[in-house]
């Protein structure tokens, strides 16, 4: 989910200054070089280049100590009601929220609406999770086409979810009075009469039993004037057919409409009710539910209310667009909410307001939806989520006072996140040691985060704020700002060399668009526009509407200038590149080439395919998806498109259907990329140890059908591991063998699992070091050669994993098992810990439990057991963990 969170760091009159056009006299060469002594005006150009934002406030809960929080919501979990349920999941959600965990934010959505205690939850959740997939319909329709319902989260049936609740009155019991009347009583209406049976009028309700059998002169009436009591003479006879057949069929809505005021009116429930669903089931637009739920509030229907309010929530977040509708969610009273959405209000505006912030984050609808969630909040730690939130809003708005009040009070609710905003406003008043000291307090008073001494850094200068940057990253290397930082003062000093291995540092981990729009820049000023328009490829490629500049200019737009700087490519010379950078594990390089070859006339599908595979190897899963959707629509045959779409329900966990679509197509047409998904499928989601020789099979008939060599070296690679698995090392190396001939760079790593298992550690450790030589991107290799070589080779090893890209968790592991044999607990302790603060990893934290449980800290065992059950709840081993120090929990 992409968020726009606006940035108080560019003054406005530089941004105002920016003119795509200004910087092309660097470009064209008529200011000096930045490796040159710079003129005053060519150091104006690269300081409007390489301005670095400050890194947001962000509107998440972000707990100093996440795993104590979902330890507690695990915990709670355990031993809540029902009705409970729901909002701790919202919670854990939140708290996975601000680790920028996607699928485990998801997952608790998931398990939100699975819990769901009540339809009003039931329909929230559901719209949510819909809303979370929004884009992913073609996948319910191909779901379809193999005769499988995708409508996981479709709409619920309100009626049947909101069952008759009418207690049967002791006047549906009542005896008819001994007056000797007729058994039918007319009504008159105007000049009409509707002729009624007394009986089956009284038993409507209770005043109309005590009018037609009580003390009123009307029970004594054979005629009775209702003309008065806005119902009209069809309205009446409607009525008088339902206190006989108790149904309102064929009634249309404006008559239904009359009859449940007159319902209302008289009291009576069960007419009510059935005007209630009758309207229910007639809301299919947003025009419907918009005039319906002004009748379902005021005359209190909950089912009318509820279906109006599902229309709504599943048409988010257009339906946001429409005032009538935000009208209706903003001057709702709690009585006509609690009608709405029952005891789910909590949950309703969370939604609401995440969407409108998604919006437009400055909305007055965002900070609106806000409030409300601040006065529903029946928790403290909810309340104190609603009030940094609409912090944030209000902060964006620059309406500071509003701000500085609600960030205290979340502050003084135990949200120490908050104080990064309050000192961000103290320093806009100009007290800049008051932010510093502010900040200063908090770190020396909980355990440090990374965030802190990042948000510190802001309020000081020269060694004190690189200090404060290089702790930052320390504590969390997933921070983007202090590397843009650091490689955009190295920039300025014409240190260019530091500068881009600064800024490279993590971009080898972490493909952050931000660093890669300063790259861009980087190149940009040193004229090197080979390079940055290989990054601003990329960036389109991920994200094809992405503004540079604080949004003032399209990247698109800036493409097309750096484009008349560098020689134009043929289709020809656009494969080798792709070749040779493949080879090299150039992924970066790799999408730009692809992006360019999109220009062209070529067969767009399988580059957009390889686009996909491209992405995935990068951990951009939606990009990822995008690229396959557009493979698809761009197959150039049958038998492709299901190739396509095979991959796109097998990456969303649809293997059954992938396959069955890699069998359709190779009914088809025989080709490479239907029998490798095949292949792969089957591979990945088969238990059967036979199903290796099908495998086997498959990848060989692959092999036997047209491809380029990136593909071909892909399928003996992964023909090479299923002969390793199978124990056929000769065939096994064979394939590597090949593969590497085709220059597919990755099967060293295979053929080095080869050379370990003939015995051979020697040649698999120098097999690894060939991959690591060759790969741009080679933190994996690394790790994997640690496993071929003595203890000190593999801690210097792993060691250059972590600064490669640290949030791999072997290494991590490793030290801390290392240190353990050596009976340094604490040590052992503190290197899972330094991981486990910015990664919420299961085998981290079970690892730490296992240590935690081994030293006697039983309630330390117990919170990381809790945490990892957060992260994965079905994992057996932690399971198992888990109820054996549970059964030994000290009392407390």
């Amino acid at each position: 989910m992409k968020t726009f969170f606006p940035s108080e760091s560019c003054k406005e009159t530089q941004l105002n200054a920016l003119n795509p056009q200004s910087w092309l006299q660097v470009e064209r060469g008529k200011l000096s070089k930045i490796s040159s002594q710079p003129s005053s005006s060519s150091s104006s150009s690269i300081e409007s280049l390489i301005k670095v934002p400050e890194p947001p406030i962000l509107p998440f809960f972000k707990p100093v100590d996440y795993v104590e929080v979902l330890a507690q919501i695990h915990e709670e979990l355990e031993s809540c009601s029902p009705q409970e349920r729901s909002n701790l999941y919202l919670l854990q959600y939140q708290v996975f929220r601000g680790l920028g965990e996607i699928k485990l934010m998801r997952r608790s959505l998931r398990a939100a609406w699975q819990k769901a205690s009540s339809a009003h939850e039931k329909l929230v959740f559901g719209a949510w999770l819909k809303y979370e997939k929004q884009g992913e319909d073609l996948i319910a329709d191909l779901l379809g086409t193999c005769g499988k319902c995708a409508q996981e989260f479709g709409p619920i049936d309100v009626a049947s979810q909101l069952p008759l609740d009418i207690n049967v009155d002791s006047h549906e019991r009542l005896f008819i009075n001994g007056n000797q009347i007729s058994r039918h009583v007319s009504f008159r209406i105007g000049d009409e009469k509707i002729v009624c049976d007394r009986k089956k009028i009284s038993c409507l309700s209770a005043p109309f039993n005590a009018m037609l059998n009580g003390c009123f002169t009307e029970s004594l009436c054979e005629e009775i004037d209702l003309s008065e009591n806005n119902i009209s003479p069809s309205g009446m006879r409607a009525v008088n057919e339902f206190s006989i057949s108790s149904s309102l069929n064929e009634v249309p809505t404006n008559l239904l409409l009359e009859i449940l005021v007159f319902a209302n009116k008289f009291c009576c429930e069960r007419l009510k009710d059935a005007c209630d669903r009758k309207l229910a089931s007639q809301v299919s637009t947003r025009e419907d539910a918009v005039e319906l739920m002004e009748y379902a509030l005021e005359e209190n229907t909950p089912i009318l209310a509820a279906s109006c309010l599902q229309v709504f929530l599943r048409d988010l977040p257009d339906c946001l667009n429409d005032d009538r509708v935000v009208e209706i969610f903003l001057q709702a009273n709690r009585q006509q909410r609690s009608i709405m959405v029952g005891s789910a209000s909590f949950s309703l505006y969370s939604l609401l307001s995440e969407v409108a912030m998604h919006l437009d984050p400055r909305s007055d609808k965002a900070a609106c939806f806000l409030e409300q969630l601040i006065e529903y909040a029946e928790t403290d730690r909810q309340r104190l989520i609603a009030l940094h939130q609409l912090g944030c809003v209000r902060f964006w708005r620059k309406e500071y006072e509003e701000a500085k009040h609600l960030f205290e009070a979340a502050l003084n609710a135990g949200h120490v996140y908050s104080v990064a905003a309050l000192a961000r406003i103290g320093y806009s008043k100009g007290h800049k040691l008051w932010a510093y000291e502010k900040l200063s307090s908090v770190i020396s008073t909980v355990a440090p985060l990374g965030w802190m001494h990042q948000e510190r850094s802001l309020y000081c200068e020269g060694e004190k704020c690189w200090e404060d940057l290089e702790k930052a990253t320390e504590l969390d290397p997933t921070l983007t700002y202090p590397y843009m930082y650091r490689a955009a003062s190295l920039m300025r000093s014409q240190n260019t060399q530091d500068a881009l291995a600064e800024i490279n540092r993590i971009l080898r981990f972490k493909l952050a668009l931000e660093c890669l729009e300063l790259r861009f820049c980087f190149y940009l000023a040193l004229e090197i526009y080979q390079s940055a328009l290989c990054d601003v490829q990329a960036i389109l490629t991920l994200s094809p509407d992405y503004r540079m500049f604080e949004g003032r200019v399209a990247a698109s737009q800036l493409r097309t200038l750096v484009r008349e700087h560098v020689d134009n490519w043929t289709a020809a010379d656009c494969w080798l590149q792709l070749y040779d950078r493949w080879s090299s594990v150039d992924d970066i390089g790799s999408l730009s080439v692809i992006y360019q070859m999109l220009e062209s006339d070529a067969a767009k599908g399988v580059l957009y395919f390889r686009q996909s595979l491209l992405l995935l190897r990068l951990n951009c899963p939606e990009a990822a998806m995008r690229s396959l959707q557009l493979a698809r629509q761009h197959a150039s045959s049958e038998h492709e498109r299901l190739v396509y779409e095979g991959w796109i329900l097998y990456d969303t966990g649809h293997c059954e259907e992938g396959l069955q679509k890699a069998e359709e197509s190779i009914k088809i047409k025989r080709s490479f990329e239907a029998f490798f998904l095949k292949a792969y499928a089957l591979a990945d989601s088969s238990q059967d140890p036979s199903c290796s020789s099908t495998v086997v099979s498959l990848l060989e008939d692959a092999l036997k059908c047209p491809s380029d060599r990136l593909r071909k070296g892909q399928a003996l690679n992964n023909l090479g591991s299923v002969y390793v698995d199978c124990g056929k090392l000769d065939l096994a190396a064979d394939c590597y063998i090949n593969a590497l001939k085709i220059r597919h760079t990755r099967a060293h790593q295979g053929l080095a699992r080869v050379h370990f298992l003939r015995n051979d550690k020697t040649a698999a450790y120098d097999e690894m070091t060939k991959l690591i030589d060759k790969a741009r991107n080679n933190a994996s290799a690394y790790e994997k050669r640690s496993e071929y070589c003595d203890r000190e080779l593999t801690k210097a090893d792993l060691e250059m994993v972590t600064r490669l890209d640290p949030l791999r968790v072997y290494p991590y592991r490793y030290r801390a098992a290392v240190l353990m044999d050596s009976l340094k607990e604490k040590e052992a302790i503190a290197e899972l810990s330094r991981a486990i603060a910015f990664k919420a990893d299961l085998h981290l934290l079970h690892l730490r439990a296992a240590f935690h449980d081994h030293v006697g800290d039983v309630l330390g065992a117990l919170r990381d057991c809790r945490a990892a059950l957060s992260v994965e709840p079905n994992h057996q081993e932690m399971l198992e963990l888990h109820s054996r120090i549970n059964s030994h929990e000290p009392l407390i």
